[in-house]
């Protein structure tokens, strides 16, 4: 878990919650085992997100992730059909910057 007194991240705090939120400049990684039902309710949700705006945010009761992305978004499909085989779907969304180009005078 991130530690709340860093630049790279906030604590959240309600009544009932309180949550890390993750921001740029910090590097974070989580990984789950969920049965397909759950994987398909994320991806369900995740593809809402996407497909509605251009943010999305992840949380758990821990910590919240928002994510400003551009485009283009690159969607990889890795198909490995020999002994035991596995599909790979990996997701890659570029952060958006909201910098603005210099003038030319």
């Amino acid at each position: 878990m991130s530690d709340p007194t860093t630049p790279e991240s906030e604590t959240l705090s309600d009544e009932e919650t309180e949550r890390t939120i993750i921001r740029n400049g910090r590097k974070f990684e989580e990984e789950y085992r969920l049965d397909a039902s759950g994987a398909g309710e994320f991806l369900i949700t995740l593809g809402e997100q996407l497909r509605d705006g251009d943010e999305l945010t992840i949380t758990t009761d821990e910590w919240e992730l928002p994510f400003a992305f551009g485009e283009p978004v690159e969607l990889e499909i890795d198909f490995d059909g020999v002994g035991d085989p596995e599909l790979e779907i990996e997701l890659e969304l570029p952060g958006r910057t909201e910098q603005e180009p210099p003038k030319v005078e």
